[in-house]
C-alpha cells in the first residue's frame, strides 16, 4: 500500500485507523478513511479523518481528540475557530451535541497533510514551494494575531496542502490565545521540535511564539526535521529560518518582514499569489498527482460507504 492510499482505496494517510474507518460513525457521518499516515511518525494534534454525512451531501473533515486529551477544551477551541479569518484559516463548521463524544468537522477539500506531502515527494519540498508555504502560513497569522489571537499550534501535521493553497488545521487541540499559560509539553500529539521554548515552560502563548513555529515548520518542509542543522537549509533560507528559530522572542522577525523576506523577487513568488500555491511550478508533480487521485478515491469510497451498515464507535473520552 502506498503511503497515499487507506484501507479502502482512498488516497489519504493511511496507517492503522484506516483499515476499521469506513465501519465506524462518529455524530452524524461516517468515517471513510483516515488522513494522517502513522508511517511519518509524525506527532499529529488530533486524529482527522475523511468522512461523509449520512444523507450523502456532505463530505467533511473530521478530528477526534486523543485518548488522554481533554475533549472539553477541543470543544471549546473548536467553537473558537469559527471566527477565524485568513487564507490559510479553516474554520469548523459542524461540533458534536451536548452529551456526544467530542468531535468536529470542517468541509472537505483534498488534501495532504505536510508530513505525507513529503513522503509523496520523496523528501523535502523545494525551495520555491517552501517560500510559498511560507508567506502564505505568514499572512494568516498576521490576520490571526490581528484578531488578538495567538495560534500556538503551528506544526507540521497542522498544515494541509490543497490546491487552493495551504490550510492550517487542528484548531480543536491547539491552545490559542490560551489565558490560564497551562505548561503545554507532554501534550498528546504535540510536535516538541515546534513548541517555542517559552511556551514550553509555561508561558502564555503569545504572537512571536507563532513565528518560531513557524520558522520549524518551514525547516521540516525544506529539510523533513523541525531542528536541522543550519547547513541542511537551503542557503537562502538559512538566514530567515534561524531567526525564526532564536530563543529570545525579541529577536524573532515580525511578520512582516518575514513575509517580505520570503517572498523575494518575482520568481519566489509575491504576497498577492502566495495562497495559490498550485500556481505551475509551486507545488512537486506527485503532490499535485496525490491530490487528484485522493479527489477521485473519495468519491468512489462515499458511493461504497453509502451503501454499507455502520456501527457506531467505542468512545474513547
Amino acid at each position: 500500500m502506498s503511503v497515499t492510499e487507506g484501507a479502502t482505496g482512498v488516497a489519504a494517510g493511511g496507517g492503522p485507523d484506516a483499515a476499521t474507518a469506513s465501519r465506524r460513525r462518529v455524530g452524524p457521518y461516517t468515517l471513510i478513511t483516515a488522513l494522517d499516515d502513522a508511517r511519518t511518525k509524525v506527532p499529529v494534534p488530533e486524529r482527522r479523518y475523511i468522512a461523509r454525512s449520512a444523507d450523502g451531501q456532505h463530505t467533511v473533515l473530521l478530528s477526534l481528540p486523543h485518548p488522554g486529551g481533554d475533549p472539553h477544551r477541543f470543544l471549546t477551541e473548536a467553537e473558537g475557530s469559527r471566527y477565524l479569518l485568513g487564507p490559510c484559516a479553516s474554520p469548523v463548521t459542524a461540533l458534536a451535541a451536548p452529551g456526544e463524544p467530542a468531535w468536529c468537522a470542517r468541509p472537505y477539500l483534498p488534501a495532504l497533510p505536510l508530513p505525507t506531502a513529503l513522503a509523496v515527494h520523496g523528501g523535502p519540498l523545494p525551495e520555491r514551494t517552501v517560500r510559498a508555504l511560507g508567506v502564505a502560513l505568514a499572512e494568516t497569522l498576521a490576520v490571526l494575531h490581528g484578531q488578538g489571537l495567538t495560534f500556538a499550534g503551528v506544526s507540521p501535521a497542522a498544515v494541509l496542502l490543497t490546491a487552493d493553497g495551504p490550510r492550517l488545521s487542528c484548531f480543536g487541540a491547539v491552545r490559542a490565545a490560551a489565558p490560564d499559560g497551562t505548561p503545554r509539553s507532554g501534550l498528546p500529539g504535540l510536535e516538541a521540535g515546534s513548541l517555542p521554548p517559552e511556551q514550553a515552560s509555561g508561558g502564555r502563548p503569545r504572537p512571536l511564539g507563532d513565528v518560531y513555529a513557524l520558522g520549524a515548520t518551514l525547516a521540516y518542509a525544506a529539510t523533513g526535521h523541525t531542528t536541522p542543522e543550519r547547513d541542511e537549509l537551503p542557503a537562502a533560507l538559512r538566514t530567515v529560518v534561524a531567526r525564526c528559530l532564536t530563543r529570545d522572542p525579541g529577536a524573532r522577525p515580525q511578520l512582516a518582514e518575514l513575509i517580505d523576506t520570503l517572498a523575494g523577487d518575482a520568481a519566489a513568488g509575491s504576497a498577492a499569489d502566495s495562497a495559490g500555491l498550485l500556481v505551475p511550478g509551486r507545488l512537486p508533480g506527485r503532490v499535485i498527482a496525490a491530490l487528484a487521485h485522493q479527489s477521485a478515491a473519495v468519491l468512489t469510497a462515499e458511493t461504497s460507504v453509502g451503501t454499507a451498515p455502520a456501527r457506531p464507535p467505542r468512545s474513547r473520552n
